[in-house]
């Protein structure tokens, strides 16, 4: 089998360029060839000082010929047409040589050897292109968002109307010389989104059960709740549901009244709980630091630390801060403040006329915005 030289290969180069040169610059070609250097200024590179070499391939007469240490090629750049079919194939060549790499390390390269006019623009026109390219580097299409459910846009609402649930953990504490498992109960108001967490003892259904009484007796009754299809809360809603029908029990007795509404998530699509699971990331960013300082806490001082993590959590801001006004909080719908410190400034008495100020006062900070 034959095999091409290093001389055969450069003549062919050397062949290949004059041809293309004579294409696209035959009118520079034939003056330069004859000696002359008076180019119209309206030649693509008029400004590059060009020049031919031995070979008769149009070369740029750069500063640095006198540079021994750098190549001939790179001293001397041979000077290709942006538009031409072997350019296109040149630039590709050096793709798929770099591996489909960056525009700017195939630019860097390519200009290292040849001169060509808005090479930055011809790389990235290849890359395009580039079938390799569109299939590894595509990038999915993200779908529309849905429109927010009823729930999210309730208004004139008590808060906690519209729960949703969720549980996170386990946090070990010191029970005795022995550590156990806790784990965090998280009711958030999907309309006004505050938190309201409880600590439970084991993830079964009575326990979760107790942790839905001590929401109902400290926060009222919701009229809808919404979980994911965790087997704790499926467990819960059967047994609930079956108090209810016996209608006996102080826990049947509260449900029955208020006439709560229990609703499933589809499975497999946590996606549907984001107003939840987001609340549960903002309530483990605010316990981490406590919890990473002493993580021998016991009963009373995990209770602890989850309500000091739920005032914080309910009291951020909905808003950009202005300076000319306080931003709204979830908690200016729990305690008519940022923080409960001072009385609301309404002057109302009526709860139920606090929260409607404060759906005025936010309906009038996102006007702003």
């Amino acid at each position: 089998m034959l095999y091409l030289t290093q001389d055969e290969l450069k003549k062919a180069k050397n062949t290949l360029m004059r041809m293309v040169q004579w294409q696209a610059y035959s009118e520079e070609m034939i003056k330069l060839s004859r000696g002359r250097t008076d180019l119209a200024k309206s030649s693509n590179f008029y400004q590059n000082s060009p020049t031919v070499d031995e070979y008769g391939v149009l070369r740029v007469d750069g500063r640095i010929g006198a540079a021994p240490h750098i190549r001939f090629d790179t001293r001397y750049p041979v000077i290709l047409p942006r538009k031409h079919f072997v350019t296109e194939l040149i630039v590709d060549d050096f793709h798929r040589a770099f591996g489909h790499a960056n525009s700017e390390t195939v630019l860097n390269e390519i200009r290292q050897f040849y001169h060509i006019s808005w090479l930055r623009a011809v790389v990235k026109q290849i890359a395009a292109a580039c079938q390799w390219c569109k299939l590894m580097k595509a990038k999915q299409t993200v779908p529309r968002m849905a429109p927010l459910p009823v729930a999210r846009l309730a208004s004139f609402t008590r808060p906690f109307t519209h729960t949703g649930i969720d549980l996170f953990g386990p946090l070990f504490v010191k029970v005795g010389r022995s550590a156990v498992k806790r784990w965090v109960c998280l009711f958030t108001c999907l309309t006004t989104r505050a938190v309201h967490v409880g600590v439970a003892y084991s993830l079964s259904t009575p326990s979760t059960v107790k942790c839905i009484t001590r929401f109902v007796n400290l926060r009222g009754s919701p009229a809808e709740i919404y979980t994911d299809n965790g087997t704790n809360f499926t467990g819960a809603d059967l047994l609930l549901g079956k108090m209810i029908d016996k209608i006996n029990g102080e826990l049947a007795e509260t449900f029955t009244n208020t006439n709560t509404k229990w609703i499933f998530i589809p499975p497999s699509a946590p996606h549907m709980g984001g107003s939840w699971e987001r609340m549960v990331r903002s309530m483990k960013t605010a316990m981490e630091t406590a919890y990473c300082n002493d993580r021998k806490l016991d009963d009373e001082g995990l209770a602890t630390l989850v309500v000091a993590a739920e005032a914080i959590v309910n009291s951020r801001p909905f808003t950009y801060c202005l300076w000319t006004q306080t931003a709204l909080t979830p908690n200016h719908f729990l305690l008519g403040s940022s923080k409960g410190v001072h009385q609301p400034s309404t002057g109302f008495t009526d709860p139920a006329l606090v929260v409607k100020s404060s759906w005025y006062q936010i309906q009038h900070q996102l006007d702003i915005f």
